[in-house]
């Protein structure tokens, strides 16, 4: 599945961005709590990716990418949460490119769960 290479690659290059974001976010703005909440949720993205990759199952590459995209839509809320809180400018390019890499990662996992359920029987 050529999907499956596009989503780990863009996921993978999401989390070290997110860990930059991370080291940021600690060094210049001092914010730890809300911060940790987006290191976490923005790195299990791309973990849960690679271990449906490795799935027993359909069911259980289903699962795994079901995990992938609530974890990529509960990132969104985090990096929400840092722009309305002013840790992040969203008049910044790279504040831009954040919200426009985890939105086409929700749309491809959402895609990605949904065309592998309906190749479930009896779903």
């Amino acid at each position: 599945m050529k999907q499956d290479n596009i989503i780990l690659d863009k996921s993978f290059e999401f989390a070290v961005r997110v860990v930059k974001l991370y080291k940021y976010i600690c060094d210049e703005k001092k914010e730890y709590v809300l911060s940790k909440q987006l290191l976490r949720s923005g790195t299990s993205i791309g973990a849960n990716i690679n271990e449906a990759q490795a799935g027993q199952s359909k069911a259980d590459f289903v699962a795994k990418m079901a995990i992938a995209s609530k974890e990529a839509r509960e990132t969104k809320y985090w990096i929400d949460l840092l722009i309305k809180t002013d840790y992040l400018d969203i008049n910044e390019n790279h504040v831009q490119t954040l919200i426009n890499n985890i939105e086409e990662i929700i749309k491809l996992l959402t895609s990605i769960v949904k065309s592998s359920q309906g190749n479930k029987i009896g779903k």
